[in-house]
C-alpha cells in the first residue's frame, strides 16, 4: 500500500474530501485506501466524537464556543490533552493496521486522525510521510502540536502567517486549497443548469443549503425571502433532516403560486449551485470551498461556535459574503443583494481570488513527487 488516507466522522466534510482524494491518487494508478480511524479503531470513540460535537454545537453553543476559544489560544501541550490520552490507547490495535497495510504515506483529514498517526511516529514506530489537511478557513487548535507532520495543507495564503504564528513550520505548509469533488471543478452554463434542474431562465435562484444534517434552515425565513419584490425561485436541500424536510414541503404547499423546490440529500448540488444566483448556508468547510470554486456569492446564516465562526470571519474579512442575523435579517440581505448588481459583481472578484480551482489536482500533484523521492 502506497497511500492511506484517514478519516474521522465528525461531519460530512472530512469524509468527503478524503474520498475526492481517494479517487484522484488511484485515477493517477497510486494504490490507495480510506478508512475512518476511529470506526475501525473503536466504534464508541467514533460514534460519540460524531454525535457530541453536533449536540454541543446545537444545544449549547456558547460552551462550544469557551472550549474552542480555550483550544484555539496556544494553551495546547502534546503531552497533556484528552485526545492525545485516548489515541494513546487506541495505539496497538492502530499500529497493526499500519503494519498490514505498511503504507508509504499517510494523509489525514481530521486532526484526530492525524494525532493518532503522531503518537506512533514520535515513539519511532511509524515511517510514513505525514500529511495532514486542514478542512475549514482557519487552523484548528492541536495541529501545532503535532511536531511530527512533514506536511500540512491550508485553505488560503491568507492563513500562512496564522499558521507560522501558531508554531507549525513553514517549510511543511501548502496553501494548495481544501479539495472537494472533482465535480465542483467545472461550471456549467447558469441557462443550461436551470434547463436541467426545471427551473425558470429569468428567475432570481436562490439556494439554501444547511449541511449534511440540514442544520440551520429556517422554513419562515424562506418564506419571507420570497416577499422581496423579485422573481424568487428556491431550491431547498435539507440533507438528511426529514422533519426539516416535511416543513419546507408545508410550506410550498401552502404557497401554490410560489416557486419552491424542496429536497433530501442529493449528489448534484454542483448542478444547483451552476443555476443560482445566491447561496444561503452555514458555512461550513467544504461548502464554502464548492461555492468558491462555482463563483457563488454567499449569505451566511447560523454558524456553528468554534471553526463556522473562523470560516465566517474569513470570507466577511475576504468580501466574499454577507452575514444575515437578528439585525440584518436574511430576506433583507436578499434583497440587498438582489438590487445592488455592483455589489455581486465586487463579491465575484474577490471570490475568484480567493478560490482554488486545482487545489484537487495540485494535492496529487504533491504526493505523486514524494513517493517518486521516497527511500522507503
Amino acid at each position: 500500500m502506497r497511500v492511506l488516507i484517514l478519516t474521522v466522522s465528525a461531519g460530512y466534510g472530512h469524509t468527503a474530501t478524503a474520498k475526492s482524494i481517494e479517487q484522484r491518487l488511484i485515477d493517477r494508478g497510486i494504490p490507495t485506501e480510506c478508512i475512518d480511524v476511529y470506526q475501525y479503531v473503536n466504534k464508541l470513540i467514533s460514534e460519540t466524537i460524531d454525535k457530541s460535537s453536533l449536540l454541543y454545537a446545537k444545544y449549547t453553543p456558547e460552551v462550544y464556543r469557551l472550549i474552542y476559544q480555550y483550544l484555539d489560544s496556544g494553551a495546547l501541550d502534546d503531552r497533556f490533552n484528552l485526545m492525545s490520552f485516548i489515541n494513546a490507547l487506541c495505539t496497538y490495535k492502530f499500529e497493526k493496521l499500519l503494519r498490514e497495510m505498511n503504507p508509504e504515506f499517510i494523509i489525514c483529514t481530521h486532526v484526530f486522525a492525524a494525532q493518532l498517526v503522531h503518537e506512533l511516529k514520535k515513539k519511532g514506530r511509524c515511517h510514513a510521510q505525514l500529511l495532514g489537511i486542514c478542512t475549514d478557513y482557519t487552523i484548528h487548535p492541536y495541529w501545532e502540536t503535532l511536531s511530527t507532520m512533514d506536511h500540512f495543507i491550508i485553505a488560503s495564503e491568507a492563513l500562512v502567517y496564522r499558521a507560522v504564528k501558531k508554531g507549525i513550520r513553514r517549510d511543511i505548509i501548502h496553501p494548495l486549497g481544501i479539495p472537494v469533488h472533482p465535480k465542483f471543478y467545472r461550471r456549467m452554463e447558469k441557462s443550461e443548469a436551470r434547463r436541467q434542474l426545471g427551473y425558470e431562465s429569468d428567475s432570481k435562484v436562490i439556494l439554501l443549503m444547511g449541511g449534511g444534517l440540514g442544520y440551520g434552515l429556517v422554513d419562515d425565513e424562506a418564506g419571507k425571502i420570497l416577499s422581496v419584490r423579485q422573481k424568487i425561485e428556491l431550491a431547498v436541500v435539507c440533507g438528511n433532516n426529514h422533519k426539516q424536510k416535511s416543513d419546507f414541503e408545508r410550506l410550498r404547499d401552502s404557497m401554490p403560486f410560489a416557486r419552491i423546490h424542496v429536497y433530501g440529500f442529493v449528489d448534484n448540488v454542483h448542478e444547483m449551485m451552476d443555476a443560482a444566483d445566491i447561496l444561503v448556508s452555514k458555512p461550513g468547510g467544504l461548502t464554502v470551498t464548492e461555492a468558491l470554486l462555482k463563483g457563488l456569492p454567499m449569505v451566511v446564516i447560523n454558524p456553528i461556535a468554534g471553526h463556522e465562526e473562523r470560516n465566517l470571519e474569513f470570507l466577511l474579512n475576504q468580501g466574499a459574503c454577507v452575514r444575515a442575523e437578528r439585525s440584518f435579517p436574511l430576506d433583507e440581505a436578499i434583497a440587498m443583494l438582489l438590487n445592488d448588481a455592483q455589489r455581486v459583481e465586487d463579491m465575484k472578484r474577490r471570490i475568484d481570488c480567493i478560490s482554488k480551482p486545482n487545489a484537487g489536482g495540485d494535492l496529487v500533484d504533491l504526493v505523486a513527487r514524494q513517493l517518486a523521492g521516497s527511500a522507503f
